[in-house]
């Protein structure tokens, strides 16, 4: 695949002076979701409108709940950063003004779609990108008990690669053996969400190996990752905690194979694909993940998920309701429609409404 080239891509784009809206949306889950450390009743996003010229752009984020980055504080950010915005902004001022987080993921993938709209061209013909693809996503299973895990996995029943919580504890290999019983047919990782030690990693390999694990998702705490160097492990480990930003990736990338970009971490679109080319210039496979959203979230990190060798953006079937317009899931895979974010408007459209 073509190179990323970011840079010439924002060179091309027209500066604005958008108005700015910000506000927090609640979004229930159909039922708990829970991961080693954590238990989610419901999602708590910020969507930022920007407004230009008759044309509106949308983004949405979550933020980093283990990071403290909540809803609440990135409104603030985002509300003190008024006066500038409003002034004039583009990418690289966002990147400058704000760190990386929810707040900058809102407001980079709002201008993203603001300049869409305002060029009449979407956002992947503005990074010089190939028209996207429906991509095979994975769909996560919740940390439960084994036997309601494995019923989990049957209930995705065009579900083609199937990602499980690990909970860090002594049920881990029977949750793996369980899910993979119920569901022989599917490609098959796990997500220990920093709960394992060394030890339990090891006294899981066998149950990994038997079930044909083919992913390891951050089995150790964050700054534990040279523990790793330990282990010859027949499968790859991919780093979502660990790594955060691009600053992070040169530093970890001898320990890990895989690199997960969640653009609420890394704070947008653009650094996103920054990283994702960088990751691919030091030997990782590239990995696009969530933070749990709607469509809205989901549609940015659908064009990352153009460079990546898993994709895991399965957050609005987590949703008691995902706002229209949504993505769309067949046959295992993620389709996002031009209407759903960043697309090129219809005729005589000229806003997207919050």
């Amino acid at each position: 695949m073509m190179p990323i080239d970011v840079d010439s891509a924002l060179a091309a784009l027209q500066p604005c002076r958008p108005t700015l809206d910000a506000r927090c949306v609640k979004l229930p889950l159909r039922e708990p979701f829970r991961i080693s450390d954590h238990v989610f009743h419901d999602v708590e996003t910020v969507v930022v409108r920007l407004e230009a010229d008759g044309h509106a752009g949308r983004g949405e984020a979550a933020g980093v709940f283990y990071l403290g980055d909540e809803p609440a504080g990135m409104l603030r950010t985002i509300a003190e950063a008024r006066g500038w915005i409003e002034q004039g902004i583009d990418h690289a001022t966002i990147a400058d003004r704000l760190p990386p987080g929810g707040a900058r993921n809102a407001l980079d993938c709002a201008l993203w779609d603001l300049q869409a709209r305002r060029a009449g061209r979407p956002v992947w013909q503005l990074l010089g990108m190939a028209p996207p693809r429906p991509l095979l996503t994975t769909f996560t299973v919740g940390k439960a008990a084994p036997a309601a895990m494995a019923a989990a996995a049957l209930a995705y029943a065009e579900a083609r690669a199937i990602k499980i919580k690990l909970g860090g504890d002594g049920e881990d290999a029977d949750r793996i053996r369980a899910v993979r019983a119920a569901r022989p047919d599917v490609w098959l990782g796990v997500d220990a969400n920093r709960g394992l030690t060394p030890d339990r990693l090891a006294r899981l390999l066998p149950a990994l190996a038997d079930a044909d694990v083919r992913l390891v998702e951050q089995p150790f705490p964050v700054g534990e990752d040279a523990q790793l160097a330990a282990f010859d492990l027949p499968f790859p480990v991919a780093a979502d905690e660990s790594v955060q930003t691009l600053d992070d990736l040169d530093r970890l990338a001898r320990f890990y194979q895989v690199v997960n970009i969640k653009l609420d971490k890394c704070g947008g679109l653009t650094e996103a694909l920054r990283m994702a080319e960088r990751a691919r210039a030091l030997g990782l496979s590239v990995m696009v993940g969530n933070m749990i959203g709607s469509s809205l979230a989901m549609a940015p990190a659908y064009l990352v998920g153009q460079y990546c060798a898993v994709v895991d953006l399965d957050g609005p079937v987590f949703l008691k309701a995902d706002p229209s317009p949504s993505v769309r899931y067949r046959d295992g895979l993620i389709d996002c429609p031009g209407t759903v974010w960043g697309g090129q408007p219809t005729s005589g459209q000229s806003s997207c409404s919050t």
